[in-house]
């Protein structure tokens, strides 16, 4: 059997893409995709893959629209998303409390570092997110997904760095911490918070995980799951990226409270009905 892949490069996934790690059962032909969020919509608007990396957000948006998706509880990158709110520091200080009425830059309403920011501000800052303007730079991956009224777009052609140093946004979540010393994050010991948010949750903030379409036989989706193991035990089982329901059980629950909170799906999904 033949599956058409799409999965970024990471150490977890070096050997499966490498053909270190291999299947007398199945092969997976891989997308030549830079940046797997860059076929996010693919995935979910045409179902061009049998076998996708997925923001988690986005994948729990997709299955409140009905797409024929599930998870493998296979976690390809997580991180805290505490150092990725950034404000301008030459435009003076700038503290959580202080948003209200503030403008904000996201991507998208519904990426899913902006969507753990937003649970953060107001779950450990007190942040009123309806008191904030939020800009966003694009549609969600999900067509059938509306942005919250309020939701401003930015204008055409419009960057949002170059709108945060120009103080036309005064804070803006970015994809990775910035090198200019001007863009700082705005949460305060983002290192710390991040450690004070684990210890109190009990959970990792998870950024992509693994999807199959429901088209794919069980027993397939299974040897694409044991692939993945094999790999990420080639790359010595890194702590941050956790298989297994099991590991990942209290993870999912965190996330689809926190986009359940945000009003984004209907209901709080189990973790394992999420699974094939």
């Amino acid at each position: 059997m033949r599956l058409r892949a799409l999965l970024g490069d990471y150490p977890v996934t070096a050997a499966l893409k490498k053909g270190a790690v291999r299947s007398p059962r199945l092969e997976l032909d891989f997308a030549d995709v830079a940046r797997p969020q860059a076929a996010f919509k693919r995935v979910v608007r045409d179902l061009e893959f049998d076998v996708a990396e997925l923001a988690l957000v986005t994948f729990l948006l997709a299955r409140a629209h009905g797409k024929p998706l599930v998870l493998l509880p296979a976690v390809l990158t997580a991180r805290f998303q505490h150092p990725m709110l950034l404000y301008n520091a030459e435009r003076g200080p700038l503290a959580p409390g202080d948003l209200g009425g503030k403008r904000i830059g996201i991507r998208s309403w519904s990426v899913t570092t902006a969507v753990w920011i937003r649970g953060i501000l107001a779950d450990d800052f007190g942040v009123d997110l309806q008191s904030v303007r939020w800009v966003t730079f694009e549609e969600p991956h999900v067509a059938e997904f509306r942005d919250p009224p309020g939701v401003e777009r930015a204008a055409a052609g419009k960057e949002i760095g170059a709108m945060l140093l120009a103080g036309e946004l005064d804070a803006a979540v970015l994809g990775e911490p910035s090198a200019d010393p001007r863009l700082r994050p705005l949460i305060p010991n983002p290192e710390a918070a991040a450690r004070a948010w684990r210890e109190k949750h009990g959970a990792l903030q998870i950024n992509h995980m693994v999807s199959v379409k429901r088209s794919v036989p069980a027993d397939a989706a299974q040897e694409v799951y044991r692939l993945l193991e094999a790999s990420r035990s080639a790359a010595g089982d890194p702590p941050m990226n956790p298989f297994g329901a099991a590991a990942n059980r209290r993870n999912l629950e965190v996330a689809i409270d926190c986009v359940h909170r945000q009003g984004m799906i209907p209901r709080r999904f189990t973790p394992e009905e999420l699974y094939a």
